[in-house]
């Protein structure tokens, strides 16, 4: 049997951790290109600017984040994608990298929600900023998991023993 690779080790055979992975990836390349393009409109380069409704009320990126989650959710809820889905498993694939992707778009935005006004660019605005590395940091913890981390000769011996314990790299195991 020829030898598997990386992904197909850690990831692919186990859907619960190929999901978290997906879901991560989403979210970290949602949320950099998000930042990207908010401080090109910002500049005023390029192709980009703000989207807003006939009325020329702004449409905050948040928006479509919530629209995502709850699209995702609503699969979610009933067992729709959720990894059981026979190979090639692309529903399950689209929708984890979407809840990712989701969560980016709704946590960038987050100090909108405490402050219920447009402080994205104010010291205010460094909330989203936090909430989103808290978020990422929790996400990628279940996502890549000990045993890849451990492969890879990544994970510090006590800080292995502490996640175990704590059940954190669990996912799919």
């Amino acid at each position: 049997m020829p030898r598997q690779g990386f992904y197909h080790r850690n990831f692919a055979v186990n859907p619960r951790r190929e999901r978290a992975f997906l879901s991560a990836l989403g979210f970290t390349s949602a949320f950099a290109v998000t930042r990207i393009i908010t401080h090109l409109i910002r500049a005023g380069v390029g192709p980009f600017h703000n989207i807003s409704s006939k009325g020329g009320t702004h449409i905050h990126h948040s928006t479509f984040g919530i629209f995502g989650l709850l699209g995702v959710g609503y699969l979610w809820v009933y067992l729709i994608f959720v990894g059981g889905d026979h190979p090639p498993h692309w529903g399950s694939r689209v929708t984890a990298t979407g809840f990712g992707i989701s969560a980016a778009l709704t946590l960038d935005e987050f100090a909108l929600w405490l402050d219920l006004q447009d402080d994205y660019w104010d010291k205010q605005g460094r909330k989203s900023i936090d909430a989103v590395a808290i978020f990422g940091g929790l996400l990628t913890l279940g996502v890549v998991g000990r045993p890849a981390l451990e492969e890879l000769g990544l994970m510090p011996e006590g800080v292995g023993a502490v996640l175990r314990r704590l059940d954190i790299t669990s996912i799919g195991d």
